[in-house]
């Protein structure tokens, strides 16, 4: 058994699923193997235990019979700024990350970070954080972590927002041209990754319904950070 403290940092030996309530029934997200994260509480509550994941600042609950995944590190996680240029060079990559995992049998799992099932935000932190940089984990803090921009302006690698008036709820990689990428629940006609246009004139459905939903456009300017 892993000495158990609330002053380290753990690293995840294997995926790990983080749940949104102690009972460990809904999932909230995942932490892919080697991920680090930090125990809240030594109380068990339940079935679980409350940890943050360090990268993003993400909270969960720790199913106790993964706890044994988990190993003590003294290699502390290091926020690292990364500027706008460096982030646009690696922007063909990180759409390459995206259309790969569409390729791959896949259908949206909400709470999903860890491939082949992703929810929509879940996709978008994944495809980024394998160049290097990290966003907020829901898609309405990615909202408010890019620089918005009008969608005339957009650029590939922008985000994509839609939702109702009032939050965000789902967002997408825009590819250019308009057309972008995400992973979309069964209830908008489709369930896992693929390509839409943003338009209201197109005969597709799934690509109506979204544009139905627009928010705004952003652009990622650097890698999440937090104190």
């Amino acid at each position: 058994m892993i000495e158990l403290s609330t002053n380290h940092e753990y690293r995840c030996r294997v995926n790990l699923d983080l749940y949104s309530s102690p009972i460990c029934t809904g999932l909230a997200t995942q932490a892919a193997a080697d991920r680090h994260l930090r125990i809240e509480s030594l109380t068990p509550d339940g079935q679980a235990m409350r940890v943050r994941l360090v990268e993003d600042d993400y909270p969960g609950w720790l199913n106790l019979a993964d706890v044994e995944q988990l190993e003590l590190t003294t290699d502390i996680y290091q926020s690292v700024q990364v500027d706008r240029a460096t982030i646009a060079a690696r922007i063909r990559e990180i759409i390459a990350f995206a259309e790969a995992a569409m390729k791959v049998p896949n259908q949206y799992l909400w709470g999903g970070t860890v491939a082949p099932d992703y929810d929509c935000s879940g996709l978008m932190q994944a495809a980024f954080q394998s160049q290097g940089i990290w966003l907020p984990r829901d898609s309405y803090q990615q909202e408010a972590f890019t620089r918005h921009v009008a969608v005339a302006e957009m650029l590939p690698g922008d985000l994509i927002f839609f939702g109702t008036p009032e939050k965000t709820d789902h967002v997408a990689l825009h590819l250019g041209d308009l057309k972008y990428i995400h992973s979309t629940g069964i209830q908008m006609g489709r369930n896992g990754i693929g390509i839409d246009v943003l338009s209201d004139t197109t005969a597709d459905l799934v690509s109506c319904g979204y544009y139905a939903k627009l928010r705004c456009c952003g652009r990622v300017m650097t890698s999440y950070c937090h104190v």
